[in-house]
């Protein structure tokens, strides 16, 4: 089977590298040689091992003996229409586009069933974990009920930073830029944006109708503060941005928000770039995939899984998808009741025995103006209520807000 790779950056090179390095391995997975006949980028590669690079799309578009494309590009544009031009001439494509996925992934997929070719998108939530073809085989006979994962390696490196060594986010946001785990423009990972298109994606797939992620209310990590950290390490938990999504009787939740995790969950000790997903369904329980979510290499391996995938079904699409959406099926998140972590300005008297609420205090002089509370168990609305009575929690000053996620 001949290949094309759309992009050549630290994906694509790394589909490369994979192709090249264990060529006997996947011709004994797929039962045939797997071959890159052309690479689409605009940049020249003067030391490349590879000769087969193009500017021009048509190139792989009119190759006929091209037979699935890796389109590692990311963006919408011009992603989306090579993508469509793709799969309507008979050609599959496999991607790591979380953007393109997330948004045409309706339309995409229904391109392909159309064509009887395949749209597959294994790189585009966990990097190089496994997650999107379990959601559609091994777990297909349960009803699955909840997602929690940690979807995005940068924030986590940033949280892990501040909880193990005690480092600030503004430090900890630029040791992830030396490092490379962070972007220039770090902003659709701090903000929350990136995890938001993985968790619709999930959700998506795993209970059967499109989520949108541009209506998925999502909060990212840049109002955390060490003060919350140690807060949360005052009642044993830790601090994971986390993408949720949980299936109800009408319809589906989802969020995107900073999340304080007890210490004995199963993603409270996932640290550093490292990714964790956790699926619950009625007839498993709890399953847990856990590994790197981001990185040349193992982007570029979940990249060729679906490659080899797509050669073993040559012939015949594989069936993957969702229905279109519908009005009312994403219900408000607010409406989920939990406790809450909040940081309040003023004196910690009033909450004296007061049922349902745990106090929270810091030594030093630093921290004498000033404690935390968990609440009872409310609904985000009701808190919001709660802030805003005066004789509630109005009379404090909020300097944070975080959800508690039980076990």
């Amino acid at each position: 089977m001949k290949i094309g790779i759309m992009g050549f950056g630290v994906v694509g090179g790394g589909v490369g590298e994979l192709v090249a390095t264990n060529a006997e391995s996947i011709k004994r997975r797929c039962g045939e040689d797997v071959t890159i006949a052309k690479i689409l980028d605009l940049r020249d590669f003067p030391d490349s091992p590879y000769k087969c690079f193009t500017k021009d799309f048509n190139d792989i578009l009119n190759d006929e003996e091209i037979g699935v494309v890796a389109e590692v590009m990311g963006g919408i544009n011009p992603a989306y229409q090579f993508t469509k031009q793709l799969l309507m001439s008979g050609k599959s494509v496999v991607t790591s586009n979380k953007e393109l996925v997330a948004k045409h992934g309706t339309e995409l997929l229904k391109i392909a069933a159309e064509n009887n070719v395949s749209y597959l998108f294994e790189a585009s939530v966990g990097g190089g974990i496994p997650i999107i073809r379990p959601l559609y085989t091994s777990l297909a006979a349960n009803e699955l009920t909840d997602i929690y994962g940690i979807l995005n390696g940068t924030t986590n490196y940033i949280l892990t930073q501040m909880i193990k060594e005690g480092a600030t986010f503004e430090d900890a946001l630029k040791g992830a830029q030396q490092k490379g785990y962070a972007e220039k423009d770090p902003t659709a990972d701090i903000e929350g944006h990136d995890t938001c298109r993985k968790t619709a994606i999930l959700a998506s797939l795993a209970f059967g109708t499109y989520v949108d992620s541009e209506e998925v209310p999502c909060e990212g990590i840049t109002k955390i503060t060490l003060e919350d950290v140690k807060y949360a390490a005052k009642f044993g938990s830790v601090i994971k941005l986390l993408g949720i999504t949980s299936r109800a009787e009408n319809g589906v939740y989802a969020m995107v928000c900073p999340a304080i995790l007890p210490g004995e969950h199963p993603l409270a000790g996932i640290d550093d770039v490292f990714n964790g997903i956790m699926v619950r369904g009625d007839g498993l329980g709890d399953v847990m995939f856990y590994g790197r979510g981001a990185g040349a290499l193992p982007t570029a391996s979940a990249v060729l899984s679906d490659i080899v995938d797509v050669v073993k079904h040559k012939g015949a699409g594989i069936s993957l998808g969702w229905e279109p959406g519908k009005d009312g099926y994403l219900l408000d998140a607010e409406t989920l009741p939990a406790r809450f972590y909040l940081r309040l300005k003023g004196s910690a008297d009033s909450f004296a025995g007061k049922p349902g609420y745990s106090v929270y205090t810091l030594d030093g002089e630093k921290y004498a103006g000033e404690f935390a509370v968990v609440t009872p168990e409310v609904t985000g609305q009701r808190l919001c209520e709660m802030i805003a009575d005066k004789n509630e929690l109005g009379s404090y000053d909020i300097l944070g807000k975080i959800r508690l996620v039980a076990e």
